[in-house]
């Protein structure tokens, strides 16, 4: 696609881009992230939370929003990081995972890397930067990572190292991954630290109730648009369509409508229509039947009826990983038909 010529266009598309809209799960996430922090300064025992989500569902930019919100800044020649950011690295362990926080507050030095008893020492290290650094809260992000291809005695293994940071750090620790990351809330020292429990759906449109909260997330995208007007994405003949193309998928979905946004503005256009839709879908996205090109009544829906899963007890690879599922295709005509 060609590159947008006005600088204010490139700029309402970066800031299109860049736009976080809430909806109820969301929302539920935020308020719990900010409520962790803020009552980390009083003491006491911390409280941790769990927050799970199959790809797309918005997991990696509620991150991005909260953290942006408490960026890291100098203060007598020490980077204070009120919020700390990291991930699980790939093949973890709880050396590296500890080295990886480190990093990540920007402090790894030599007094963790002399440490004759390494694991203990790195957790003296790391608990002793935290401090300096003023860390308020840790977002784990990729969290199932530690449950793929670990052993039982493994995973308990990081899990305690975890706890017993944030205990001595007296810092709540947030975890963030795919469905099967719940598995850790079965581990006896999680179990009851975990206050707070947050899935991320896909949205859902079958029901009418559910539809709603769909017409509300693509509202709020339309009004960050920029337009004078905001572009009518709840007319049934953008709606339906984008619900065809997307399941749901709330990251597929922002991807939609930034490219017919880009579209848009290169043409000079003061909207974003259902043309823009059906050319966006022709030559980036879809393989199919382009639901945009298709009758209204023809257009064919169908929503998420269970996660992404992991399936430890497999002995071949390739089928640990159980795909997202979706209900049998339903035409609109068919779904009228039903209501």
């Amino acid at each position: 696609m060609n590159i947008i010529h006005s600088e204010y266009n490139q700029y309402r598309l970066y800031k299109f881009l860049n736009c976080f809209v809430q909806h109820a799960a969301l929302e539920k996430a935020m308020n719990s992230l900010y409520r962790l922090k803020n009552n980390q300064m009083f003491g006491g025992e911390q409280q941790c939370m769990l927050i799970t989500g199959d790809t797309g569902t918005g997991k990696s930019a509620l991150i991005k929003e909260f953290s942006s919100a408490f960026p890291g800044y100098e203060e007598n020649g020490v980077l204070i990081q009120p919020v700390l950011v990291s991930r699980i690295p790939s093949k973890p362990d709880v050396e590296k995972m500890m080295i990886e926080l480190m990093n990540d507050l920007g402090q790894f030095g030599s007094e963790a890397r002399k440490s004759r008893r390494r694991e203990i020492g790195l957790a003296e290290a790391l608990v002793k930067m935290l401090k300096v650094c003023k860390t308020q809260i840790i977002i784990i992000n990729e969290f199932q990572e530690l449950i793929e291809f670990k052993s039982v005695e493994d995973r308990q293994r990081i899990a305690n190292r975890l706890k017993l940071i944030s205990e001595q750090a007296g810092i709540p620790v947030v975890l963030v991954g795919m469905p099967w990351a719940s598995e850790i809330s079965n581990e006896p020292q999680w179990a009851s630290r975990l206050m707070c429990k947050i899935e991320l759906p896909y949205f859902k449109f079958l029901n009418e109730d559910d539809r709603k909260e769909f017409t509300r997330f693509v509202k709020g995208l339309a009004c960050r648009m920029g337009f004078e007007e905001p572009p009518k994405f709840e007319s049934d003949e953008i709606l339906f369509p984008l619900f065809s193309a997307t399941r749901g998928e709330a990251r597929k979905i922002k991807h939609i409508l930034s490219e017919a946004l880009s579209l848009a503005l290169w043409r000079g256009e003061n909207t974003v229509h259902q043309q823009h839709f059906a050319e966006v879908m022709d030559s980036a996205f879809f393989d199919e039947d382009n639901p945009f090109k298709l009758p209204f009544k023809e257009v064919p829906l169908c929503e998420v009826s269970k996660y992404a899963s992991y399936n430890r007890y497999s002995t071949v690879e390739s089928e640990m990983f159980v795909s997202t599922q979706f209900t049998p295709k339903i035409s609109t005509k068919a779904l009228f038909s039903k209501t």
